[in-house]
């Protein structure tokens, strides 16, 4: 397998990014302290009452399923004993103390100090290395620890905008280049330039099998007969993918390619959902029909390169990113593979 032109650049040795992110812990400590707490003596109109249902009573604004879910984790005591069951009878009598804790969701969208390998910065905007691992914003499962909740901390100006700036996104397990905007006539300008298809990416990807397409231009939507997938379905939105087989090669685990995929349109899981429509899902990709190979065992997909205007001063701005250790592993592993 040659890479002339092709060869990717080797990691940054001192590249926070593929180290992992550094969370400021003693921030998460001082907001553990702030809770607030409540008591109530139980009543005899009370006597027999499940303790969830005399919490709601207790704290109406929060749901009887967190509030159980504080029961659980040990927030709640009666009479000075610690409670983990939500149906647990009270008496008349007995005093509930209540550790209010917020929920996940109030704490989606508070600043949390991490270390972000910063490409690019100017007072407009940002560019970010992203790794593998990173979720960009709050959802379920992932209320906190996202590229959102590291934005609102690294500059004031974040919480006055959308999404603290994010303007498109990669997936959690996919890493590389992303734009944030840092004004609001950047995030503006931002959004429309990729509406119009002016912001230029370029990803590096490994697929199962010869891959010989050259592009692939199918509408993408929400799976019918599964809705965490997207899908090829008619009906979806356009979509267009330009594919560039860099080499095919065969190993011990099995045939690969590797690509240079670029896009021309930015639907969610749009390379993925192309290179599987064509029988080639990614390696790692386990959603859309991948396997773990080559020591991945996320999908194998880097955002490579950005190429762009810039939205308020108009230079011109090209970025490139090697890829992280995993996925350059993977990489030169086909070097010396032979052709398949």
């Amino acid at each position: 397998m040659k890479y002339t032109e092709h060869a990717l650049p080797a990691m940054h040795a001192a590249n926070p990014a593929a180290q992992g992110l550094a969370v400021d812990d003693e921030a998460g400590e001082a907001a553990e302290s702030e809770h607030e707490r409540r008591c109530d003596a139980i009543g005899v109109g009370a006597h027999g009452e499940r303790l969830d249902r005399h919490l709601v009573a207790m704290a109406p604004e929060f749901s009887r399923s967190h509030l159980q879910a504080l029961v659980a984790r040990g927030c709640v005591r009666v009479d000075g004993t610690t409670v983990t069951q939500a149906a647990r009878r009270l008496r008349a009598g007995q005093v509930v103390e209540i550790e209010l804790l917020p929920t996940d969701e109030s704490r989606a969208f508070r600043p949390e100090p991490m270390v972000l390998a910063i490409v690019h910065e100017d007072e407009h905007l940002m560019v970010i290395d992203k790794p593998p691992g990173l979720v960009v914003h709050p959802g379920a499962g992932n209320w906190s620890g996202t590229l959102l909740n590291a934005l609102l901390a690294h500059h004031d100006a974040a919480a006055s905008l959308p999404r603290a700036g994010i303007v498109h996104r990669l997936d959690k397990d996919t890493s590389g280049l992303m734009l944030v905007g840092k004004s609001l006539a950047a995030v503006t300008g931002l959004v429309r330039m990729i509406a119009a298809r002016a912001v230029h990416r370029r990803y590096l990807a490994i697929a199962h099998g010869r891959v010989d397409v050259r592009s692939v231009e199918a509408p993408i939507g929400r799976d019918p007969a599964q809705r965490l997938r997207m899908a090829v379905v008619a009906g979806g939105k356009p979509a267009r993918t330009d594919v560039e087989t860099l080499a095919a090669c065969r190993t011990g685990e099995g045939e690969f390619s590797a690509l240079r995929c670029t896009l021309h349109t930015g639907r969610t899981h749009q390379i993925r959902v192309h290179l599987a429509h064509c029988g080639h899902p990614l390696v790692g990709d386990l959603l859309y029909g991948g396997r773990p190979a080559l020591g991945l065992s996320r999908q194998a997909l880097h955002a490579a390169r950005l190429e762009l205007v810039h939205p308020v001063d108009g230079r011109k701005l090209r970025f490139d990113a090697a890829p992280p250790p995993d996925f350059e592993r993977a990489w030169r592993s086909l070097a010396s593979a032979p052709p398949a």
